[in-house]
């Protein structure tokens, strides 16, 4: 891959003398120890963001989508509110799938993102549906930026752009004015060009929000910095088990990814750590059930854009009535301007939830989520904060928790992170994405899914580059990033393991 000279970003962004004199005025109560000072963050356009100051007119916020293309929003997101606390300059919107539905970038009433990278002169997709984010931070037009994760939104513009996209446990960071797609999968993510950085980021913006019904409350949070601050859990953490998961060697890798892969494996073991074959059988389920859950969620959440409530109202008949002996439905002409992708999701959810289909698809899909939920906790030796959701955080019965999972040898069983591929192929070009069908784009979620079902922390970076080899050995190993995933609530080791693939790529 070779970069381009031109920046295919939709980015919306103001004038460079206006960001720096409305910082300096929305910010002049913030010192300069703050640890985001100066630093200049990227917003996904389905994050609401308002004006700093009454002079300034606030950054629109359209989801990519005509249907609010000309919103502004009365208020900043949680996520953002913090970014501004910790001293950071919001240098914009970045442009994505429309309402975070693609995989791609491409599905955008702005024109689809374009990577800085070519393949043979082809432009290469940038990934979704975070890759407005994901080229900016790639291209140093900011320093860090925030994406959207719902099945693999911010990890899979990561693995294509060369960048760190980290996705945190669900309910640590507040979904408080995020556009919603699909509740109990939507996360705040953080797309930065390193993990130390990505780590500040994440610093500034885990909290408990009370306006999110969501966000994982104070109580849960202690019993998690106990659980995971345990001198067992310490201990252990010099010397990893790393667990390998045989599902995740789908037919669809390419040999460049399988080889990427397999040498970051090899290249961990040489330092140390304990490779181990583990089994997470429903995850073979994992995308089917997401791409159930997902549009039923988005049709519920996508309702309201009726152009009276929200969104803009379109010309011509809308009322549902008949005329010329045709009738129409009510608001079609509104809920046209939505893009194809958004109705066909929306067509999909609301027949899984009629009262033909619902057993027979959103149940089941509920079930297979409970059941890769319960694969996960199988194999990590950290038990799930959240199964003991009703016991009270004590170090006491932090320790018995542990206990519990512990091997007669006094040893923890179980393995501490997981790590697969992020992609099951490199970026394709945009000319073959334009030629796939609906079904061939979700498959590129198929490695992202199963962490997103189960609430868990991942991270994808830069996979280590092969020794020796030709240059178009290299290239096509370019673009291929490793997924490092953890137990709910241990974020901090899943940044530690990305970290040192992080550091087998510097060599």
């Amino acid at each position: 891959m070779r970069p381009t000279r031109d920046v295919h970003l939709k980015m919306v962004r103001a004038r460079s003398y206006q960001i720096s004199v409305n910082w300096n005025i929305s910010n002049e109560h913030v010192r300069d120890t703050e640890p985001l000072y100066g630093r200049l963050i990227a917003i996904k356009d389905n994050i609401t963001t308002s004006s700093s100051h009454p002079d300034f007119p606030a950054l629109p916020t359209t989801a990519a989508s005509r249907i609010l293309a000309d919103f502004t929003s009365p208020y900043d997101a949680s996520v953002v509110e913090r970014l501004k606390r910790a001293g950071a300059i919001i240098a914009g919107k970045t442009n994505l799938d429309e309402f975070g539905m693609g995989s791609h970038s491409t599905h955008s009433h702005f024109n689809a993102v374009r990577s800085p990278f070519t393949r043979d002169g082809h432009a290469l997709s940038a990934g979704g549906s975070s890759g407005g984010s994901a080229v900016a931070v790639a291209t140093g037009q900011c320093w860090a930026a925030l994406g959207t994760d719902t099945g693999g939104s911010v990890r899979l513009p990561a693995a294509y752009t060369g960048t760190v996209g980290f996705k945190p446990s669900y309910g640590l960071l507040s979904r408080w004015g995020v556009i919603a797609y699909a509740n109990s999968l939507d996360t705040v993510g953080i797309l930065a060009r390193n993990i130390t950085d990505a780590r500040v980021v994440f610093a500034a913006l885990a909290g408990f929000d009370g306006r999110d019904p969501t966000s994982l409350p104070p109580s849960t949070r202690a019993r998690i910095a106990a659980l995971v601050g345990s001198p067992r859990v310490r201990e252990r953490r010099t010397r990893l088990r790393i667990g390998v998961p045989g599902e995740y060697n789908i037919a669809e890798l390419t040999p460049s990814v399988r080889a990427a892969w397999s040498r970051t494996l090899s290249q961990l073991r040489q330092r140390g750590h304990s490779v181990v074959p583990v089994s997470l059988p429903t995850t073979t389920h994992a995308l089917s059930a997401y791409y159930v859950l997902a549009p039923a969620e988005a049709s519920s959440n996508l309702a309201k854009y009726d152009g009276v409530r929200y969104g803009s109202r379109s010309d011509g008949t809308d009322d549902g009535q008949t005329r010329g002996g045709v009738a129409s439905a009510l608001f079609t002409a509104t809920r046209g301007a939505f893009g194809a992708e958004v109705r066909r999701r929306i067509l999909l959810g609301a027949y899984t939830l009629s009262a033909d289909a619902i057993d027979n698809y959103f149940v089941q899909a509920q079930r297979i989520r409970r059941l890769v939920q319960r694969d996960f906790d199988g194999v990590f030796a950290l038990p799930n904060p959240l199964a003991r959701a009703a016991a009270p955080a004590s170090a006491v019965e932090d320790d018995r928790a542990l206990e519990s999972s512990a091997a007669q040898d006094g040893h923890l069983v179980g393995v501490d992170v997981l790590i697969t591929p992020t992609a099951p192929t490199p970026p394709p070009t945009l000319a073959i994405v334009a030629k796939q069908t609906s079904t061939e784009g979700y498959m590129n979620d198929v490695l992202t899914v199963p962490a997103s079902l189960a609430g868990l922390p991942a991270c994808s970076v830069p996979a280590p580059p092969a020794s020796g080899g030709g240059d178009r050995d290299r290239e096509m190993e370019e673009g291929v990033g490793v997924q490092v995933i953890g137990q709910l609530g241990d974020d901090g080791l899943v940044l530690d393991v990305a970290a040192a693939v992080e550091e087998l790529a510097r060599g």
